[in-house]
């Protein structure tokens, strides 16, 4: 037996059950699919560079690597931050110099030309982008950053392709087969009663979710755009085609697949066609299926959903902790904001003591902001739980961060005003929304002060939590809105471009010789905050945050229990002095303790513990 059919066999042991269950759970029918899947494994593992399977292997040894406290993310658009593949090796000290382990290239395969969605549009995954480069330039700058400690993540969209891609052409074309990987329906009747359930993605410029195609005879189900065609993943050729998808990118170097628009992959009548049941069965098949051909990948699920659906996108039940290594912390993002604008952390700790225990294999993507508009995800039943309405909740964090509340600090921009429901969402950098725009504008050093320490606390929030930090480009020296954005005909329709700049790299060459600068103070302190999560072990993923009551709204009070010993984050939300019982420390500590981010040994034996504006205090066990 040869080393690749050992392994297949030893694997297949191991993980064939739990795809065989999945798939018999989708698709009952295909009695015939599991071996079929099989001979898709068997091509793949013999394509696998000998180099992935080294690092396979090595991932096998360290199982929680993506939860380790030095597991940082960095997130960007190649074109934005260094124009092509290539160009990104120029700048690889930058982010080994920040600490960064995982980088994120924003949607880099070939998207359609024109309105694409901001490349969620794909037109062909086995392609690059072209003016970024080619998939053998992928596969080497993957090389480069794994011979710096570096994982490379890229987007995959899974709930629907550009209406060029390959497989819509055929379908309009007339072929059966591949009219079948699409929902495609002669008349308005069936759409109709969809409709009755279904949200709007996008109502300003994308209304319903079907669109008539003459070609194609029919409406084709589109929940984002008319030019994005929804899958129709109840048919297993579309299963099979996404899993050698994978597959291809994995062999490429990609360490990590987000798995974009998962919770919209499977459609049920009279529901929000979100979060079925099935999506969990179809990441598991795909996860087990991953997991024997390149177990060093893991996938990280773009599910902006509720508490309560979020939890499953990790697996639960049979499935407990076996579907996505990753998932996005949606909620904590935007509690920190409303936290920041309250300047009350009650309803943050009323929404994150609520949220389920994850599996302890499972990690957070924790992030302030992302390439996307801010949504507010505030839970109408945690908003009454501690009496206020979610409805003007969410439009005093709305008027709050586009400027228009009374005293604001924020400058930012309302992305998808719906009149109907209410919703609207805001685009707009860290920075501006911090209140740095405002102040630089203004003059004002005493604002400039303050804005510099929201971002620092925000950064140390995420970075504090538990789970995978996620920066985005820019936030590192504080780079502010673009409204330039307007001036690009494929960008002025969508605001959410003033969050999306071009790397300011003289920014950052200036940074040694302005030391004093907004956006030098503000990268000094997250490389400071990134070298001490580094060397302390209680921020592994595996631990969860709880919060803790410590007498005073303004504060945000984290609790990790570790073996080492508890640990105790302290947060001001602030730009008021807060004075805290210092028994909030001795309870846990004695009287003394030792504050990482100042690596100072503190006496708790005064009465009180004086909190700056904005202060963020790290405290373990120490002497």
């Amino acid at each position: 037996m040869g080393e690749i059919e050992e392994l297949l066999e030893l694997r297949w042991e191991r993980y064939g059950d739990e795809l065989r269950s999945a798939l018999n759970d989708v698709y009952p029918e295909h009695r015939h699919l599991p071996e079929r899947v099989r001979d898709l494994i068997r091509q793949a593992m013999e394509q696998r560079p000998a180099e992935l399977r080294r690092l396979d292997e090595a991932r096998l040894l360290r199982p929680d690597w993506l939860q380790r406290p030095e597991m940082t993310g960095y997130v960007c658009y190649t074109d934005r931050f260094a124009g092509t593949l290539t160009g990104i090796a120029d700048h690889l000290d930058h982010l080994q110099d920040l600490g960064v382990t995982y980088l994120h290239l924003m949607p880099l395969l070939q998207p359609r030309d024109g309105a694409n969605d901001g490349g969620y549009a794909v037109v062909d995954y086995r392609a690059v982008r072209r003016d970024l480069g080619t998939m053998a330039d992928l596969a080497a700058l993957a090389g480069k950053l794994r011979d710096r400690g570096i994982s490379l993540v890229v987007d995959l969209v899974l709930n629907h392709v550009a209406k060029e891609h390959e497989w819509a052409m055929r379908a309009r074309a007339g072929e059966q087969r591949y009219r079948d990987y699409f929902l495609i329906h002669p008349d308005r009747t069936v759409p109709d009663r969809y409709e009755q359930s279904l949200p709007e993605v996008f109502p300003d410029f994308a209304p319903g979710n079907f669109t008539w195609d003459d070609e194609v005879n029919g409406w084709v189900w589109t929940t984002f755009n008319d030019y994005q065609w929804d899958l129709n993943w109840a048919n297993p050729d579309v299963f099979c085609e996404f899993l050698e998808i994978i597959f291809n990118l994995a062999n490429h170097g990609v360490e990590v697949l987000r798995l974009d628009a998962i919770a919209f992959i499977w459609k049920v009548m009279g529901t929000d066609c979100q979060n079925e049941p099935p999506v969990h069965d179809i990441a598991a098949a795909l996860r087990a299926a991953l997991r024997i051909v390149a177990p060093a990948c893991a996938f990280k699920a773009e599910a902006i959903v509720g508490p309560r659906d979020l939890i499953a996108y990790f697996g639960q039940g049979r499935h407990h902790g076996t579907l996505s290594d990753l998932a996005y912390h949606n909620s904590l993002m935007a509690q920190l904001w409303s936290s920041l604008a309250s300047r009350d952390v009650t309803l943050l700790r009323q929404a994150l003591d609520g949220f389920p225990a994850k599996p302890g294999n499972a990690t957070w993507g924790t992030y302030i902001r992302c390439h996307d508009d801010i949504g507010w995800a505030i839970d109408d039943r945690d908003a009454e739980a501690v009496g206020i309405s979610g409805a003007e909740h969410r439009r005093f964090l709305s008027d709050f961060y586009s400027g228009e509340f009374p005293l604001s600090f924020a400058k930012g921009l309302v992305f998808q005003a719906n009149p109907v429901t209410g919703d609207r969402r805001i685009s707009g950098t860290l920075a501006s929304l911090a209140g740095l725009e405002q102040a630089l504008e203004s003059g004002d050093e005493v604002a400039t002060r303050l804005a510099v320490r929201r971002v620092g606390l925000l950064h140390a929030v995420i970075c504090g939590f538990g789970g995978v930090p996620l920066i985005y480009m820019g936030d590192e020296i504080g780079m502010l809105n673009d409204y330039a954005f307007d001036q690009d005909p494929d960008h002025a329709a969508d605001n959410r471009w003033v969050h999306r700049p071009r790397m300011d790299w003289d920014a950052v060459a200036a940074l040694a010789w302005r030391p004093t600068s907004p956006a030098a103070e503000i990268n000094a302190w997250l490389r400071h905050v990134l070298q001490v999560r580094r060397r302390t072990p209680h921020l592994h993923a595996s631990i969860e945050s709880r919060t803790l009551d410590v007498g005073d709204r303004r504060v945000l009070a984290l609790r990790r229990d570790h073996p080492m010993g508890p640990m105790i984050q302290l947060y001001n939300m602030s730009e008021e002095h807060v004075t805290l019982p210092m028994g909030v420390l001795r309870t846990p500590f004695g009287m003394t303790a030792r504050e990482l981010l100042d690596d100072a040994v503190w006496d708790l034996t005064p009465s009180g513990l004086e909190l700056p504006p904005y202060a963020v205090r790290w405290f373990t066990h120490g002497s």
